[in-house]
């Protein structure tokens, strides 16, 4: 079946499916949902997890060995798989043979961005429709941005004033990780418990000069100067670079898309538009990357973004932010 982000608490109250997947092209609330069924497995004794990711070192013969084999000391298992590019590919078959007969010490968790297109018409998508629950995120309307940010600003015990809600609306342009992070920060600076304009620009001021975002605009823009300057500037500062390899992952195969739309003669902004992009900023950056890139360039940077990402969890021969630089070079104008 198919669920909205609001309709998931209820479900998981009523008990767990064998499978569920979440998809979209919002970071923050595909996150959210994902720790909400996280949390109701691990209250049901779901406490062994295993993650996979299906890039290119994906071994799917071995992912069906996991689902066939007995859980150490009968411990019930968390298995999730993020798929980078919405799509399942040679994982197809181990799903299916997964969905037949779901084992009862499993759960299992599928993490996407836009589903493909492609894949809903696919076999293992209708068993899944018929075994499981498909959270479908999709990106908060424009035109609902400040109503969203405000009741974010009450779940944190924040009140926002007029004003800054009209500062925070038009410098975080819909983008809502990059919300959720700066109502923590915001936080920080008030003690009443009220945000007005003076305290947002204090925050601001305070705030460090290099971002997660401003590193994918970087990249996507082909500017490598300062790419590597933000690419150092976080690894001294000691981020975590999963986030921002998400955000990156995704536009990158955003970017990809967009090109080969815009050779079928698409009209860029038509294209954005459709799926659901209207940040002016992030519109810009994947529109000059997509003139400007071949596919050799971002096939390539994809590559090397998942050789990050294994990277990032301790399974590469070089630390994350030294694919990073390498991407910096390939992404350059040529």
């Amino acid at each position: 079946m198919k669920a909205q982000p609001g309709q998931l608490p209820q479900l998981l109250k009523k008990g767990l499916a064998p499978i569920y997947l979440v998809s979209g092209d919002e970071p923050l609330l595909v996150q959210e949902a994902c720790d909400q069924i996280r949390a109701a497995a691990r209250d049901a004794g779901f406490l062994d997890r295993i993650t996979y990711h299906a890039d290119r070192h994906l071994s799917w013969p071995g992912v069906a060995e996991e689902f066939g084999a007995l859980s150490l000391f009968a411990e019930k298992r968390r298995i999730e798989i993020h798929l980078p590019n919405g799509k399942l590919g040679d994982g197809r078959e181990v799903i299916e043979q997964f969905l037949q007969s779901p084992p009862d010490d499993i759960i299992l968790i599928l993490i996407s961005p836009r589903l493909d297109a492609g894949e809903i018409r696919r076999k293992w998508y209708k068993q899944l429709q018929a075994t499981g629950v498909h959270v479908t995120i999709w990106p908060i309307e424009p035109d609902k941005f400040p109503g969203w940010l405000q009741q974010r600003a009450q779940s944190h015990g924040l009140t926002l004033t007029r004003g800054a809600l009209a500062v925070l609306t038009e410098r975080l342009e819909g983008n809502l990780l990059a919300a959720g992070q700066e109502l923590d920060r915001l936080g920080l600076f008030s003690k009443s418990g009220t945000i007005d304009e003076e305290t947002v620009e204090q925050a601001v001021q305070n705030s460090a000069r290099f971002n997660q975002f401003e590193l994918v605009t970087e990249l996507l823009t082909g500017q490598v100067a300062n790419a590597q300057k933000v690419i150092g500037a976080l690894q001294q500062e000691g981020d975590n670079p999963l986030g921002l390899l998400t955000l990156l992952n995704r536009d990158l195969n955003m970017t990809m898309e967009l090109k080969q739309a815009i050779a079928r003669r698409e009209q860029a902004q038509a294209f954005l538009k459709a799926r659901g992009i209207r940040q002016i900023t992030r519109a810009r950056a994947l529109q000059k990357a997509a003139e400007r890139l071949r596919l050799s360039q971002l096939y390539q940077a994809i590559a090397l973004c998942s050789d990050a990402d294994r990277a990032a969890k301790g399974l590469g021969d070089h630390p994350a932010w030294h694919y990073l630089r390498e991407m910096a070079i390939t992404l350059r104008t040529l």
